[in-house]
């Protein structure tokens, strides 16, 4: 009797593990295959009209599943879609169009497939339910966010990246020109294709992250790029806080007829030689420019690369980034326009961003957070983000040197318009150079700074220098007050 019962139990036990294997290879390795297989229609064209799980700004939601009509049960939903449009990107229910952003990043999340939720699955299997996705719960502050939209012009080529720089947190992500996400998750095909094509066709709108938007422009950022080359000075021991830079009005190099000339619009005609500090308050070109000739190319491209420039972002932006470059190969005329940002040197604004926060949370560079927490259906937490270190950028001493010169930027130069009563507010200012009188505008910047709680990166592509002037450090100046005042 006891060797039956042993017999029956061991019987149990092998059948239990039979079926809790294959529910796991069905759950994890074939459910990839099966629902993949472009033979089993029935599983794709269940899987596009599932609810999926929503992301959240604020506990609103940005992106959400809503009913849908007979054919097709759910289909996503965008509040406010072109505020965020940049971040969410879109999910084609009827799979016509495929998805991009968020949508496409954290698909495996958003439709309960992860590995983070596996147990759920199986737990779904067995209560005879569909499997539910996760919802994505964002580190974007909507009131900020929505801020940061519409300071920008309809009409104007802009970028804006508001980050916690002890953190990484991202508060806000936006560009222009930006879309509706809804008109391309819209259930009727031929309403859905039209509208892609429009985007399609629609010159550095933020359709997609891989070529466009915050994570994604390439642009020639111009004299913020001067943050790079003061760091490298001051690492190299050649430079220190008391170096006298010769400052001349235009700069000659030999067997070329090319001079590189200093910047026009502030003071730096008043002086033949300079300090650090009057050098970026008015952001003098030869200055910079002769650093880098006498420091060298690979000084500059390796201080680029420690800040970011050309190099991953880490694994909590979800989302695809471009990642910039400093040229290599230069003759002496393209490394003195290299060292001023302009030539063949290109970054996005999340990296410029990413630069100053490393500045302002004394040289340590963290990862850009975008996602803060993933929870289930009933609110259970399935991973809370943790604020991770990415790379040290530079030393604390020189963190804090910069940090000082650009409090000056404010408060004696090119940024006066960033400054906010009673806080401490470091900056620089660029302009590149794009030819036919156009240029990139940017504005970098923290507050307070000594004790830095937010930093700001504006860049607008393709205006004059009035317009970008406009565009840059009064608006920074609304989303520090917009952040400190909360």
């Amino acid at each position: 009797m006891n060797q039956a019962i042993r017999n029956a139990w061991i019987a149990t036990v092998v059948l239990f593990a039979l079926l809790f294997g294959a529910v796991s290879y069905i759950q994890v390795i074939g459910a990839r295959d099966l629902n993949t297989n472009p033979l089993n229609t029935l599983a794709l064209t269940r899987s596009l009209c599932n609810d999926r799980g929503t992301i959240l700004a604020g506990g609103q939601p940005i992106a959400e599943s809503v009913a849908g009509n007979e054919a097709c049960k759910s289909k996503r939903s965008y509040p406010d879609g072109a505020v965020y449009a940049g971040i969410t990107g879109y999910y084609s229910t009827n799979g016509s169009q495929g998805s991009t952003g968020m949508e496409r990043s954290m698909n495996s999340e958003l439709t309960g497939a992860s590995d983070q939720q596996f147990l759920d699955r199986v737990r779904q299997l067995f209560l005879g339910k569909q499997p539910q996705g996760a919802n994505v719960e964002t580190t974007l502050d909507p009131k900020i966010q929505k801020l940061a939209y519409g300071l920008i012009p309809d009409g104007v080529q802009g970028y804006i990246v508001v980050q916690n720089p002890k953190t990484g947190a991202i508060l806000a992500m936006v560009s222009k020109p930006s879309y509706d996400p809804n008109t391309v998750a819209t259930l009727d095909r031929s309403a859905a294709a039209a509208a892609k094509a429009q985007l399609d066709g629609t010159q550095g709108i933020n359709l997609y992250q891989n070529v466009s938007g915050p994570t994604g422009a390439l642009l020639s950022p111009g004299s913020v790029f001067k943050l790079v080359d003061t760091a490298a000075a001051l690492e190299s021991g050649k430079y220190n806080k008391d170096s006298v830079l010769p400052n001349p009005a235009q700069m000659s190099f030999p067997g070329i007829d090319y001079k590189l000339p200093n910047y026009a619009g502030g003071q730096c005609y008043t002086q033949t030689q300079a300090s650090f500090a009057f050098a970026l308050a008015n952001s003098c070109n030869t200055p910079f420019a002769g650093i880098a000739l006498d420091l060298g190319e690979n000084k500059i491209a390796d201080k680029a690369k420690a800040f970011g420039i050309g190099q991953d972002p880490g694994d909590q932006l979800h989302l695809d980034y471009g990642k910039g470059k400093f040229p290599t190969g230069l003759n002496q005329p393209q490394l003195a326009q290299s060292a001023i940002g302009q030539f063949d040197v290109l970054v996005t604004p999340l990296q410029i961003s990413m630069l100053t926060s490393a500045i302002a949370n004394g040289g340590v560079q963290m990862k850009p957070e975008l996602v803060k927490t993933l929870r289930a259906p009933d609110l259970r937490v399935i991973t809370e983000y943790q604020p991770e270190a990415l790379r040290t950028a530079t030393t604390p001493a020189v963190a804090q040197q910069i940090n000082d010169w650009m409090v000056g930027v404010v408060d004696n130069g090119l940024a006066a318009g960033a400054a906010v009563p009673g806080v401490k507010v470091a900056a620089k200012t660029g302009t590149a150079e794009l030819g036919n009188g156009l240029n990139n505008s940017w504005f970098t910047g923290f507050a307070p700074a000594d004790n830095p709680q937010v930093v700001v990166t504006i860049a607008i592509h393709g205006v004059d220098v009035a317009t970008g002037a406009q565009l840059t450090s009064p608006n920074a100046k609304k989303l520090f007050e917009a952040v400190l005042n909360k």
